[in-house]
Protein backbone atom coordinates (compact mmCIF):
# COMPACT_ATOMS: atom_id res chain seq x y z
CA UNK A 1 0.00 0.00 0.00
CA UNK A 2 1.60 3.29 -0.66
CA UNK A 3 1.56 6.49 1.08
CA UNK A 4 -1.17 8.51 -0.36
CA UNK A 5 -3.31 5.26 0.65
CA UNK A 6 -1.83 4.95 3.99
CA UNK A 7 -2.33 8.87 4.66
CA UNK A 8 -6.12 8.17 3.29
CA UNK A 9 -6.60 5.13 5.68
CA UNK A 10 -5.73 7.21 8.92
CA UNK A 11 -8.07 10.24 7.35
CA UNK A 12 -10.76 7.51 7.25
CA UNK A 13 -10.24 5.89 11.14
CA UNK A 14 -10.31 9.72 12.50
CA UNK A 15 -13.57 10.70 10.87
CA UNK A 16 -14.84 6.76 12.18
CA UNK A 17 -13.55 8.15 15.67
CA UNK A 18 -14.55 11.45 15.24
CA UNK A 19 -17.23 11.49 17.97
CA UNK A 20 -14.67 10.45 20.79
CA UNK A 21 -12.58 13.19 20.18
CA UNK A 22 -15.45 15.81 19.47
CA UNK A 23 -17.38 15.48 22.92
CA UNK A 24 -14.71 15.23 25.84
CA UNK A 25 -13.82 17.01 29.01
CA UNK A 26 -10.55 19.48 29.31
CA UNK A 27 -11.69 22.12 27.01
CA UNK A 28 -13.12 25.00 28.44
CA UNK A 29 -14.18 26.84 24.84
CA UNK A 30 -13.00 29.89 23.37
CA UNK A 31 -16.01 32.04 23.12
CA UNK A 32 -17.95 33.53 20.27
CA UNK A 33 -16.63 34.00 16.63
CA UNK A 34 -17.74 36.36 13.47
CA UNK A 35 -18.02 35.44 10.18
CA UNK A 36 -19.88 35.77 7.06
CA UNK A 37 -21.87 32.33 7.94
CA UNK A 38 -23.71 33.13 11.29
CA UNK A 39 -21.77 33.81 14.60
CA UNK A 40 -21.85 30.57 16.25
CA UNK A 41 -20.90 28.53 13.15
CA UNK A 42 -17.35 27.40 11.95
CA UNK A 43 -19.46 26.03 9.18
CA UNK A 44 -22.50 25.64 7.30
CA UNK A 45 -23.05 22.24 5.53
CA UNK A 46 -26.15 21.86 3.72
CA UNK A 47 -28.24 23.95 5.78
CA UNK A 48 -26.63 22.44 8.50
CA UNK A 49 -24.70 24.22 11.37
CA UNK A 50 -21.60 22.71 12.52
CA UNK A 51 -21.60 25.04 16.20
CA UNK A 52 -18.12 26.85 17.32
CA UNK A 53 -17.86 24.69 20.59
CA UNK A 54 -17.78 21.31 18.30
CA UNK A 55 -14.57 22.74 16.34
CA UNK A 56 -12.83 24.09 19.45
CA UNK A 57 -13.48 21.34 21.42
CA UNK A 58 -11.86 18.63 18.40
CA UNK A 59 -8.91 21.38 18.11
CA UNK A 60 -8.54 21.50 21.62
CA UNK A 61 -8.34 17.72 22.46
CA UNK A 62 -5.84 16.88 19.12
CA UNK A 63 -3.45 19.56 20.40
CA UNK A 64 -3.92 18.69 24.01
CA UNK A 65 -3.33 15.37 22.96
CA UNK A 66 -0.25 16.44 21.08
CA UNK A 67 1.11 18.19 23.91
CA UNK A 68 0.61 15.77 26.58
CA UNK A 69 2.61 13.17 24.20
CA UNK A 70 5.84 15.40 23.99
CA UNK A 71 5.22 15.87 20.19
CA UNK A 72 6.88 19.34 19.17
CA UNK A 73 4.07 21.31 17.57
CA UNK A 74 4.83 24.32 15.02
CA UNK A 75 3.26 27.51 15.00
CA UNK A 76 2.43 26.65 11.62
CA UNK A 77 0.91 23.35 12.09
CA UNK A 78 -1.15 24.62 14.96
CA UNK A 79 -2.38 27.52 13.27
CA UNK A 80 -3.27 26.24 9.87
CA UNK A 81 -2.70 22.44 9.32
CA UNK A 82 -4.37 21.28 12.35
CA UNK A 83 -7.28 23.69 12.22
CA UNK A 84 -7.61 22.49 8.63
CA UNK A 85 -7.42 19.05 9.38
CA UNK A 86 -10.00 19.31 12.04
CA UNK A 87 -12.33 21.33 9.38
CA UNK A 88 -11.94 18.49 7.62
CA UNK A 89 -12.93 15.75 9.83
CA UNK A 90 -16.36 17.81 10.97
CA UNK A 91 -17.22 18.87 7.68
CA UNK A 92 -16.83 14.97 6.33
CA UNK A 93 -18.65 13.79 9.50
CA UNK A 94 -21.77 15.53 8.49
CA UNK A 95 -21.70 14.93 5.08
CA UNK A 96 -22.15 11.13 6.13
CA UNK A 97 -24.34 12.18 8.89
CA UNK A 98 -26.71 13.33 6.47
CA UNK A 99 -25.53 10.48 3.93
CA UNK A 100 -26.99 8.16 6.66
CA UNK A 101 -30.26 9.93 7.44
CA UNK A 102 -30.71 9.95 3.31
CA UNK A 103 -30.13 6.20 3.39
CA UNK A 104 -32.24 5.44 6.61
CA UNK A 105 -29.81 4.36 8.92
CA UNK A 106 -30.42 4.78 12.39
CA UNK A 107 -28.77 2.96 15.36
CA UNK A 108 -30.54 1.65 17.87
CA UNK A 109 -31.15 2.64 20.97
CA UNK A 110 -29.12 0.03 22.86
CA UNK A 111 -26.34 0.51 20.55
CA UNK A 112 -26.51 4.01 21.83
CA UNK A 113 -26.32 3.12 25.20
CA UNK A 114 -23.80 0.74 24.94
CA UNK A 115 -21.30 3.54 23.40
CA UNK A 116 -22.40 5.81 26.74
CA UNK A 117 -22.04 3.26 29.06
CA UNK A 118 -18.33 2.96 27.69
CA UNK A 119 -17.57 6.09 27.86
CA UNK A 120 -15.08 6.48 31.00
CA UNK A 121 -16.06 10.25 31.45
CA UNK A 122 -19.54 9.07 32.73
CA UNK A 123 -17.91 6.66 34.79
CA UNK A 124 -17.88 6.58 38.97
CA UNK A 125 -15.72 3.40 40.66
CA UNK A 126 -15.35 1.91 37.10
CA UNK A 127 -18.55 1.36 36.35
CA UNK A 128 -21.24 3.78 34.36
CA UNK A 129 -23.51 6.19 36.81
CA UNK A 130 -26.43 8.33 35.84
CA UNK A 131 -25.73 10.97 38.16
CA UNK A 132 -22.17 11.38 37.05
CA UNK A 133 -23.87 11.60 33.17
CA UNK A 134 -25.70 14.17 34.18
CA UNK A 135 -22.89 15.99 35.89
CA UNK A 136 -20.34 15.31 32.90
CA UNK A 137 -22.87 16.84 30.64
CA UNK A 138 -23.79 19.66 32.67
CA UNK A 139 -20.23 20.74 33.90
CA UNK A 140 -17.85 19.34 30.83
CA UNK A 141 -19.76 18.55 27.47
CA UNK A 142 -21.97 21.85 28.63
CA UNK A 143 -25.06 20.42 26.96
CA UNK A 144 -28.31 18.99 27.66
CA UNK A 145 -28.90 14.73 27.69
CA UNK A 146 -31.52 15.12 24.65
CA UNK A 147 -28.85 17.43 22.77
CA UNK A 148 -25.82 14.92 23.69
CA UNK A 149 -27.49 12.21 22.57
CA UNK A 150 -28.65 12.70 19.20
CA UNK A 151 -25.41 14.52 18.14
CA UNK A 152 -24.26 11.58 19.56
CA UNK A 153 -26.62 9.11 17.12
CA UNK A 154 -25.79 11.18 14.36
CA UNK A 155 -21.96 10.62 14.76
CA UNK A 156 -22.47 7.02 15.06
CA UNK A 157 -24.75 6.95 12.08
CA UNK A 158 -21.78 8.77 10.32
CA UNK A 159 -19.56 5.69 11.54
CA UNK A 160 -21.84 2.95 10.29
CA UNK A 161 -22.55 4.69 7.00
CA UNK A 162 -18.85 4.54 6.31
CA UNK A 163 -19.29 0.84 7.22
CA UNK A 164 -22.01 0.22 4.33
CA UNK A 165 -19.35 1.81 2.05
CA UNK A 166 -17.06 -0.28 2.92
CA UNK A 167 -18.68 -3.39 2.75
CA UNK A 168 -18.84 -3.05 -0.72
CA UNK A 169 -14.78 -3.75 -1.61
CA UNK A 170 -15.04 -7.15 -2.64
CA UNK A 171 -12.20 -8.62 -4.50
CA UNK A 172 -12.02 -11.14 -7.09
CA UNK A 173 -8.60 -13.59 -7.25
CA UNK A 174 -7.70 -11.89 -10.87
CA UNK A 175 -7.22 -8.26 -8.30
CA UNK A 176 -5.31 -10.23 -5.96
CA UNK A 177 -3.23 -12.09 -8.54
CA UNK A 178 -2.86 -8.63 -10.50
CA UNK A 179 -1.50 -6.73 -6.99
CA UNK A 180 0.98 -9.25 -6.26
CA UNK A 181 2.26 -9.07 -10.16
CA UNK A 182 2.71 -5.42 -9.57
CA UNK A 183 4.22 -6.07 -5.52
CA UNK A 184 6.41 -8.75 -6.22
CA UNK A 185 8.16 -7.78 -9.11
CA UNK A 186 10.90 -5.87 -7.94
CA UNK A 187 14.17 -4.56 -8.26
CA UNK A 188 17.39 -2.65 -7.38
CA UNK A 189 19.18 0.12 -9.39
CA UNK A 190 22.74 1.47 -9.42
CA UNK A 191 22.60 4.47 -11.26
CA UNK A 192 24.95 7.72 -11.91
CA UNK A 193 23.58 10.97 -13.36
CA UNK A 194 25.70 13.34 -15.99
CA UNK A 195 24.25 16.85 -15.60
CA UNK A 196 25.19 19.59 -18.05
CA UNK A 197 26.11 21.94 -15.21
CA UNK A 198 28.85 19.01 -14.18
CA UNK A 199 30.30 20.32 -17.40
CA UNK A 200 29.91 24.12 -17.97
CA UNK A 201 33.28 24.89 -16.88
CA UNK A 202 34.67 22.97 -19.47
CA UNK A 203 33.01 24.54 -22.17
CA UNK A 204 35.01 27.73 -23.39
CA UNK A 205 33.58 30.79 -24.67
CA UNK A 206 32.73 30.82 -28.53
CA UNK A 207 34.43 32.50 -30.67
CA UNK A 208 32.52 35.19 -32.84
CA UNK A 209 32.41 32.89 -35.71
CA UNK A 210 30.66 30.18 -34.16
CA UNK A 211 28.46 32.41 -32.46
CA UNK A 212 27.03 34.15 -35.18
CA UNK A 213 26.28 30.28 -36.76
CA UNK A 214 24.80 29.85 -33.78
CA UNK A 215 23.04 32.81 -33.72
CA UNK A 216 21.55 31.70 -37.16
CA UNK A 217 20.65 28.33 -36.58
CA UNK A 218 18.31 29.03 -33.07
CA UNK A 219 16.64 32.33 -33.56
CA UNK A 220 13.49 30.43 -32.03
CA UNK A 221 14.91 29.41 -29.27
CA UNK A 222 16.69 32.81 -28.52
CA UNK A 223 13.69 34.71 -29.05
CA UNK A 224 11.85 32.23 -26.81
CA UNK A 225 14.46 32.52 -24.17
CA UNK A 226 14.18 36.14 -23.94
CA UNK A 227 10.41 36.31 -23.77
CA UNK A 228 9.94 33.64 -20.80
CA UNK A 229 13.51 35.47 -18.66
CA UNK A 230 12.36 39.08 -20.15
CA UNK A 231 12.45 40.14 -16.31
CA UNK A 232 16.79 39.46 -16.40
CA UNK A 233 16.75 42.56 -19.08
CA UNK A 234 15.04 45.05 -17.53
CA UNK A 235 16.65 47.27 -14.78
CA UNK A 236 15.20 49.50 -12.13
CA UNK A 237 17.69 53.00 -12.14
CA UNK A 238 20.65 51.98 -9.06
CA UNK A 239 22.75 53.92 -7.54
CA UNK A 240 25.65 52.79 -5.40
CA UNK A 241 25.80 54.25 -2.05
CA UNK A 242 27.11 54.17 1.16
CA UNK A 243 25.57 55.66 4.74
CA UNK A 244 26.25 57.35 7.62
CA UNK A 245 23.31 56.62 10.16
CA UNK A 246 22.99 58.05 13.79
CA UNK A 247 20.14 55.92 15.44
CA UNK A 248 17.09 57.68 17.07
CA UNK A 249 14.49 55.32 18.82
CA UNK A 250 10.97 55.76 17.79
CA UNK A 251 9.46 56.73 20.78
CA UNK A 252 12.52 58.94 21.32
CA UNK A 253 11.76 62.54 23.32
CA UNK A 254 11.92 65.89 21.51
CA UNK A 255 15.31 66.94 22.83
CA UNK A 256 16.61 63.61 21.72
CA UNK A 257 15.59 64.09 18.47
CA UNK A 258 17.20 67.26 18.69
CA UNK A 259 20.66 65.85 20.00
CA UNK A 260 20.38 63.25 17.12
CA UNK A 261 20.18 65.85 14.00
CA UNK A 262 22.78 67.91 15.38
CA UNK A 263 25.38 64.95 15.28
CA UNK A 264 24.19 64.02 12.16
CA UNK A 265 24.40 67.23 10.61
CA UNK A 266 28.29 67.36 12.30
CA UNK A 267 28.83 63.93 10.63
CA UNK A 268 28.01 66.15 7.35
CA UNK A 269 30.21 68.97 7.85
CA UNK A 270 33.00 66.64 8.57
CA UNK A 271 32.83 64.84 4.98
CA UNK A 272 31.83 67.91 2.92
CA UNK A 273 33.46 70.95 4.78
CA UNK A 274 36.12 69.00 6.16
CA UNK A 275 37.13 66.60 3.33
CA UNK A 276 37.07 63.41 5.44
CA UNK A 277 36.48 60.31 3.31
CA UNK A 278 33.20 59.02 3.83
CA UNK A 279 34.31 55.40 4.03
CA UNK A 280 36.45 56.27 6.86
CA UNK A 281 33.91 58.02 8.88
CA UNK A 282 30.82 55.30 8.29
CA UNK A 283 33.63 53.00 9.40
CA UNK A 284 34.81 54.68 12.74
CA UNK A 285 31.06 56.71 13.88
CA UNK A 286 28.08 54.98 11.86
CA UNK A 287 25.51 53.22 14.43
CA UNK A 288 24.37 50.82 11.36
CA UNK A 289 25.46 47.47 12.72
CA UNK A 290 24.77 45.88 9.01
CA UNK A 291 27.08 48.93 7.34
CA UNK A 292 29.45 50.26 9.67
CA UNK A 293 32.16 47.21 9.40
CA UNK A 294 32.30 47.97 5.10
CA UNK A 295 32.30 51.72 5.33
CA UNK A 296 28.74 52.13 4.99
CA UNK A 297 28.73 50.49 2.32
CA UNK A 298 24.73 49.91 0.93
CA UNK A 299 25.73 48.67 -2.49
CA UNK A 300 23.39 48.96 -5.60
CA UNK A 301 20.42 50.05 -3.97
CA UNK A 302 16.62 50.80 -6.18
CA UNK A 303 13.99 53.03 -5.32
CA UNK A 304 11.79 50.57 -4.35
CA UNK A 305 14.22 48.87 -1.60
CA UNK A 306 14.75 52.39 0.60
CA UNK A 307 11.98 54.14 2.54
CA UNK A 308 10.26 56.80 -0.03
CA UNK A 309 11.99 59.99 2.01
CA UNK A 310 15.72 58.34 1.39
CA UNK A 311 14.28 57.01 -1.62
CA UNK A 312 13.54 60.53 -2.87
CA UNK A 313 17.12 61.96 -1.65
CA UNK A 314 19.24 59.42 -2.52
CA UNK A 315 18.02 59.43 -6.05
CA UNK A 316 18.01 63.25 -6.27
CA UNK A 317 21.82 62.94 -6.01
CA UNK A 318 24.57 63.51 -8.82
CA UNK A 319 27.34 60.84 -8.46
CA UNK A 320 29.65 61.27 -5.95
CA UNK A 321 27.05 63.89 -4.09
CA UNK A 322 26.46 63.92 -0.39
CA UNK A 323 23.05 64.21 1.30
CA UNK A 324 22.06 66.45 4.11
CA UNK A 325 21.05 64.31 6.48
CA UNK A 326 17.68 62.89 6.40
CA UNK A 327 14.97 61.47 9.07
CA UNK A 328 13.61 57.55 9.02
CA UNK A 329 12.04 55.48 11.45
CA UNK A 330 15.65 54.25 12.02
CA UNK A 331 17.47 57.57 12.75
CA UNK A 332 19.07 60.39 10.62
CA UNK A 333 21.09 59.35 7.63
CA UNK A 334 23.47 60.72 5.68
CA UNK A 335 24.44 59.43 2.48
CA UNK A 336 26.80 59.40 -0.58
CA UNK A 337 25.99 58.58 -4.04
CA UNK A 338 29.09 56.55 -5.96
CA UNK A 339 27.61 55.98 -8.92
CA UNK A 340 24.19 55.90 -10.71
CA UNK A 341 22.75 53.37 -13.71
CA UNK A 342 20.10 54.81 -15.42
CA UNK A 343 16.64 52.26 -15.79
CA UNK A 344 17.81 49.54 -18.64
CA UNK A 345 15.25 47.44 -21.11
CA UNK A 346 16.98 45.56 -23.61
CA UNK A 347 15.05 44.72 -26.67
CA UNK A 348 15.52 41.04 -27.95
CA UNK A 349 18.71 42.52 -30.26
CA UNK A 350 20.30 44.08 -27.89
CA UNK A 351 20.35 40.90 -25.29
CA UNK A 352 20.59 38.35 -28.63
CA UNK A 353 24.29 38.34 -28.01
CA UNK A 354 24.34 37.14 -24.46
CA UNK A 355 21.19 34.74 -24.85
CA UNK A 356 22.98 33.17 -27.84
CA UNK A 357 26.15 32.86 -25.59
CA UNK A 358 24.16 31.24 -22.84
CA UNK A 359 22.27 28.87 -24.81
CA UNK A 360 25.77 27.98 -27.04
CA UNK A 361 27.19 26.84 -23.58
CA UNK A 362 24.44 24.98 -22.36
CA UNK A 363 24.52 23.15 -25.47
CA UNK A 364 28.29 21.95 -25.01
CA UNK A 365 27.89 21.22 -21.71
CA UNK A 366 24.88 18.94 -22.94
CA UNK A 367 27.25 17.72 -25.28
CA UNK A 368 29.76 16.75 -22.95
CA UNK A 369 27.17 15.22 -20.40
CA UNK A 370 26.29 12.97 -22.50
CA UNK A 371 29.50 12.05 -24.23
CA UNK A 372 30.90 11.06 -20.53
CA UNK A 373 27.34 9.05 -20.07
CA UNK A 374 28.54 7.04 -23.10
CA UNK A 375 31.84 6.36 -21.87
CA UNK A 376 31.00 5.04 -18.67
CA UNK A 377 27.96 2.99 -20.23
CA UNK A 378 31.27 1.24 -22.13
CA UNK A 379 33.41 0.94 -19.07
CA UNK A 380 30.07 -0.48 -17.55
CA UNK A 381 30.44 -3.05 -20.66
CA UNK A 382 33.57 -3.81 -20.20
CA UNK A 383 33.33 -5.35 -16.76
CA UNK A 384 33.67 -2.46 -14.65
CA UNK A 385 31.07 -0.78 -11.68
CA UNK A 386 29.23 2.60 -11.65
CA UNK A 387 30.41 2.07 -7.56
CA UNK A 388 34.23 1.53 -9.15
CA UNK A 389 33.50 4.42 -10.91
CA UNK A 390 32.19 7.10 -9.85
CA UNK A 391 32.27 6.68 -5.73
CA UNK A 392 30.55 8.90 -3.69
CA UNK A 393 32.95 12.28 -3.08
CA UNK A 394 32.23 12.38 0.81
CA UNK A 395 32.37 8.96 2.30
CA UNK A 396 29.13 7.55 3.71
CA UNK A 397 26.50 8.52 0.65
CA UNK A 398 26.32 10.99 -2.26
CA UNK A 399 25.20 14.73 -2.60
CA UNK A 400 21.49 13.19 -4.31
CA UNK A 401 20.66 11.35 -1.03
CA UNK A 402 22.38 14.42 0.95
CA UNK A 403 19.52 16.52 -0.80
CA UNK A 404 22.94 18.47 -1.79
CA UNK A 405 24.00 19.83 -5.32
CA UNK A 406 25.94 17.05 -7.27
CA UNK A 407 28.68 18.86 -8.56
CA UNK A 408 30.26 15.28 -10.65
CA UNK A 409 28.56 11.85 -11.21
CA UNK A 410 28.11 9.38 -8.60
CA UNK A 411 27.19 6.27 -8.17
CA UNK A 412 23.43 5.94 -6.31
CA UNK A 413 22.15 3.14 -4.80
CA UNK A 414 17.80 3.07 -5.11
CA UNK A 415 16.93 -0.29 -2.79
CA UNK A 416 14.19 -2.02 -3.60
CA UNK A 417 11.29 -0.42 -5.93
CA UNK A 418 8.31 -2.17 -7.01
CA UNK A 419 7.13 -2.50 -10.75
CA UNK A 420 3.76 -0.58 -9.84
CA UNK A 421 4.82 2.82 -11.54
CA UNK A 422 6.94 4.09 -13.87
CA UNK A 423 9.16 5.83 -10.83
CA UNK A 424 12.58 4.82 -9.30
CA UNK A 425 13.91 6.18 -6.19
CA UNK A 426 15.73 9.15 -6.16
CA UNK A 427 15.30 9.60 -9.44
CA UNK A 428 11.55 10.38 -9.35
CA UNK A 429 9.66 10.23 -12.83
CA UNK A 430 11.99 8.00 -15.53
CA UNK A 431 9.50 5.88 -17.08
CA UNK A 432 12.04 4.25 -20.06
CA UNK A 433 14.68 3.14 -17.03
CA UNK A 434 11.99 1.19 -15.03
CA UNK A 435 10.96 -0.36 -18.17
CA UNK A 436 14.48 -1.61 -18.40
CA UNK A 437 15.19 -3.15 -15.30
CA UNK A 438 11.79 -4.85 -14.96
CA UNK A 439 12.57 -6.13 -18.35
CA UNK A 440 15.74 -7.50 -17.19
CA UNK A 441 16.01 -11.09 -16.37
CA UNK A 442 18.76 -10.59 -13.60
CA UNK A 443 21.31 -8.03 -12.26
CA UNK A 444 23.15 -6.62 -15.80
CA UNK A 445 24.26 -3.35 -17.30
CA UNK A 446 21.24 -1.37 -18.77
CA UNK A 447 22.56 -0.84 -22.46
CA UNK A 448 21.50 2.50 -23.28
CA UNK A 449 22.08 5.89 -22.03
CA UNK A 450 18.18 7.51 -20.39
CA UNK A 451 17.49 10.94 -21.10
CA UNK A 452 16.16 12.54 -18.18
CA UNK A 453 15.30 16.20 -17.51
CA UNK A 454 18.50 18.29 -18.70
CA UNK A 455 20.81 15.46 -18.26
CA UNK A 456 21.39 11.74 -18.61
CA UNK A 457 21.61 8.82 -16.64
CA UNK A 458 23.07 5.16 -16.78
CA UNK A 459 22.42 2.37 -14.00
CA UNK A 460 22.65 -1.60 -13.96
CA UNK A 461 20.26 -3.81 -12.30
CA UNK A 462 22.04 -5.51 -9.35
CA UNK A 463 19.11 -7.36 -7.99
CA UNK A 464 15.84 -8.96 -9.00
CA UNK A 465 13.15 -10.44 -7.68
CA UNK A 466 10.24 -12.38 -9.72
CA UNK A 467 6.77 -12.78 -8.87
CA UNK A 468 6.20 -16.96 -8.38
CA UNK A 469 3.26 -19.15 -7.65
CA UNK A 470 4.60 -20.32 -4.47
CA UNK A 471 5.23 -16.92 -2.82
CA UNK A 472 1.71 -16.11 -4.54
CA UNK A 473 0.03 -19.04 -2.60
CA UNK A 474 1.86 -18.28 0.72
CA UNK A 475 0.70 -14.46 0.90
CA UNK A 476 -2.59 -14.69 -1.41
CA UNK A 477 -4.78 -14.18 2.27
CA UNK A 478 -2.53 -11.33 3.45
CA UNK A 479 -2.63 -9.90 -0.10
CA UNK A 480 -6.54 -10.17 -0.26
CA UNK A 481 -6.55 -8.12 2.82
CA UNK A 482 -4.24 -5.47 1.65
CA UNK A 483 -6.14 -5.15 -1.77
CA UNK A 484 -9.69 -5.23 0.33
CA UNK A 485 -8.33 -2.34 2.24
CA UNK A 486 -7.21 -0.83 -0.82
CA UNK A 487 -10.58 -0.81 -2.46
CA UNK A 488 -12.33 0.23 0.69
CA UNK A 489 -10.15 3.57 0.72
CA UNK A 490 -10.86 4.02 -2.70
CA UNK A 491 -14.35 3.26 -2.46
CA UNK A 492 -14.82 5.73 0.71
CA UNK A 493 -12.52 8.55 -1.21
CA UNK A 494 -15.20 8.26 -4.13
CA UNK A 495 -17.90 8.46 -1.93
CA UNK A 496 -16.77 11.34 -0.13
CA UNK A 497 -15.80 13.47 -3.17
CA UNK A 498 -19.20 13.02 -4.60
CA UNK A 499 -20.77 13.83 -1.14
CA UNK A 500 -18.61 17.57 -1.14
CA UNK A 501 -19.46 18.30 -4.84
CA UNK A 502 -22.85 17.61 -4.73
CA UNK A 503 -23.71 19.75 -1.39
CA UNK A 504 -22.53 22.70 -0.22
CA UNK A 505 -20.29 24.09 2.31
CA UNK A 506 -19.61 27.29 3.31
CA UNK A 507 -16.58 27.57 5.99
CA UNK A 508 -16.48 30.84 8.61
CA UNK A 509 -12.74 31.06 7.79
CA UNK A 510 -12.93 34.24 10.40
CA UNK A 511 -14.59 32.47 13.00
CA UNK A 512 -12.08 29.79 12.99
CA UNK A 513 -8.92 31.93 13.58
CA UNK A 514 -10.97 33.55 16.27
CA UNK A 515 -10.52 30.19 17.94
CA UNK A 516 -6.88 29.35 16.74
CA UNK A 517 -5.68 32.58 18.07
CA UNK A 518 -7.39 31.94 21.08
CA UNK A 519 -5.12 28.95 22.21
Amino acid sequence: MNARKVLSLVGIVAIAVVFTLQFGPGSTGFGSGRGPVVPSAVAVVNGKEIPLRDFSRVYAGQLNSLRNRGVPIPESYARQSLPSQVMDQLVTRELLSQAAERHGINPSDDELRKLIHENADFHKDGQFNFEQYKRALRDYYRTTEPKYEEELRRQLAAQKMLQVVNSGAVVSDDEVRARYEKDANQAKVVFARFLPTMYAAQVPAPTPAQLEEFRKAHNDEISTYYESNRFMYQQAERAKARQILVKLAPDAAAQQKAEAKSRAEALHKEVTEGGKDFATVARERSEDPGTKASGGDLGWVERASLEPTLAEAVFALAPNGVSQPIETKLGWHVVKVEEKQAAQDKKLEEAAPEIATTLYKQQKAKELAKAAAEKALASLKGGQTLQQLFPPEKEGQPALQRFETETRPEAVETGSFTAGGESVPYLGLAPALSTAAFSAPGPQVLDQVFPLSEGFVVAQVTERVKPSDETFTQKKDELREQTRRAKQIEMTESFLKALRETGTVVENNEAIQTIVGAS
